[in-house]
């Protein structure tokens, strides 16, 4: 099997690359940048440049899926010129993917792409299925309508979809698990706002062997990339303090707090949406990580 990836040299890319080539499956994949290209047994990259709707389309010489991670992450201040950067990375890569598709000879059958639970609406008693149409108003919602709705139009070209709407990625490599924790391991951890938000988790080694298990069993649809167990923010700052063994001591962060030092941005921190996992674990997908307990013994 030869799987093409974007956003492969990312947080999620790197663990997802090193799971495929332990399975023996050949990656090649897209970067923007020419010092990120190598060429070794299984794996090997070509550049592209979506802003100038460049790509190398021998990218796509025996591949069969496309596994679609490339966009600017959000964990980063939003500012309207990084707003429009969030945007055009997932609604320009998409549109080069489907144009080269489109005008070149290929064996693509399926494309996983990410996605993501901040589609949903904000709220503490919702539990949300990926038959769910409650979405938000908000930018990150926005966001990832656009880029749902930017990867839909493979299906004309008789290409398989899948979207994995991705929760909170914890990983002890990167991400926002290492500056959520941070507070924690000073000695200042906190719930932050009212705590009673709820965080629909997946460590990432659950993440990447969802992204393998799509490919391998040729999913199409939506499936909620989400442990299946989420918790409270109260609860989430409390099992990860008890891992590092370091005391909760201060009052809860008000919200106007973060809304300050984060901007928009803080909207991470504090929406609700309590995700089900319950059509992925239908599918026969086993969760390694289900409790937040395991999940942060092992990440810290």
């Amino acid at each position: 099997m030869k799987v093409l990836i974007t956003g492969a040299t990312g947080l999620v890319g790197k663990e997802l690359v090193a799971l495929l080539l332990q399975e023996g499956i050949t990656v090649h994949y897209l970067t923007t940048s020419k010092s990120k290209l190598e060429d070794k047994t299984h794996y090997k990259g070509f550049y592209w440049n979506p802003g100038q709707g460049y790509i190398d389309d021998t990218c796509l010489d025996g591949v069969t899926s496309i596994i679609h991670l490339a966009g600017a992450t959000v964990s980063k201040r939003w500012t309207q010129s990084y707003k429009q950067e969030i945007i055009e990375s997932r609604t320009l890569t998409s549109q080069l993917l489907f144009k080269t598709l489109k005008n070149t000879p290929h064996q693509i059958k399926q494309i996983v792409s990410a996605s993501a639970i901040g589609i949903y609406k904000d709220s503490l008693t919702e539990i949300y299925t990926e038959e769910s149409k409650n979405f938000d108003d908000t930018f990150l919602s926005n966001v990832v309508q656009k880029w749902e709705d930017h990867v839909s139009v493979f299906k004309v070209l008789g290409i398989q979809v899948c979207f994995l709407r991705i929760g909170l990625v914890l990983s002890s490599h990167g991400g926002a698990l290492p500056e959520i924790i941070k507070p924690i391991k000073m000695g200042v951890g906190a719930p932050l706002g009212s705590g009673k938000q709820v965080q629909s988790w997946i460590h990432i080694q659950d993440l990447v062997a969802l992204f393998l298990f799509a490919v391998q069993n040729n999913l199409s649809g939506v499936y909620n990339a989400v442990a299946p167990n989420p918790v409270t923010q109260t609860e989430f700052t409390r099992v990860f303090a008890q891992a590092l063994k370091k005391p909760l001591v201060l009052p809860r962060v008000p919200r106007w707090v973060l809304a300050l030092v984060l901007g928009e941005m803080h909207q991470l921190l504090f929406s609700s949406q309590h995700v089900s996992s319950e059509k992925t674990e239908r599918e026969g997908f086993k969760f390694r990580y289900r409790d937040l307990n395991k999940a942060a013994d092992n990440l810290v």
